[in-house]
């Protein structure tokens, strides 16, 4: 069920991200600003509220999602292997839009990964979008917030023409600048192949086990 925005929107602070704290936890959709563009998130380990992801979007269920945390301490109760490769990277790249692709552990349900036995993670560097997710104590899935075939938002009010009445609520961070990165590269050093749009709002890397993804 479709959950009304109305006039949901929370003017995001580092640490005062207030009733949104809630929404995540319950199962809701909520949109808050990264650094590339504001995604839509849910709880990563709930695979119902996942889904919700899906239809709001009109999002076909076999494209998996990237799930953001906020600390290097979630990675592992995410990803069954972490390669010293990907350690190196993170330390390079992370907070930043960077994806790693790792082996999913058994936490992550089949609706974010689309039933494939890797899964996508990123630390965004938006001190909202850390802020978000550290006071859920969640790690989040997260796709643009906007229905697919739509431009992806930049500002709240780009989420709201697209989704009001389809989410709980917008976290208004401001305005974010649109496709930051464009370099795809695997962990072993070998070019991830370009997505099917031909274009990419972050870079990649495969770290161990599965295909790039985009």
């Amino acid at each position: 069920m479709y959950v009304p925005a109305d006039d949901t929107v929370f003017h995001g602070q580092p640490g005062r991200s207030g009733p949104c704290r809630g929404a995540a936890p319950g199962g809701e959709l909520v949109a808050i600003p990264t650094e590339t563009v504001y995604g839509l998130a849910a709880d990563a380990e709930n695979g119902p509220a996942v889904a919700r992801i899906f239809e709001a979007k009109g999002r076909p269920m076999d494209n998996p999602l990237i799930v953001h945390i906020a600390d290097w301490d979630t990675l592992p109760r995410l990803a069954a292997e972490i390669p010293d490769t990907a350690v190196k990277l993170a330390r390079a790249y992370w907070p930043g839009p960077l994806t790693m692709i790792f082996p999913k552990g058994p936490r992550i349900p089949d609706e974010v990964s689309a039933g494939l036995p890797t899964v996508a993670v990123r630390m965004p560097s938006h001190p909202v979008a850390r802020a978000v997710i550290r006071e859920s104590g969640l790690s989040l899935a997260a796709p643009s917030a906007n229905r697919s075939g739509s431009p992806s938002p930049t500002t709240a009010a780009h989420v709201l023409a697209d989704l009001d009445g389809r989410i709980a609520a917008v976290v208004d961070g401001g305005g974010v600048l649109r496709g930051c990165g464009i370099h795809r590269r695997a962990a072993d050093g070998r070019p991830c192949p370009a997505p099917a749009s031909g274009r990419s709002d972050a870079r990649h890397a495969r770290a161990g086990g599965g295909a790039c993804g985009g």
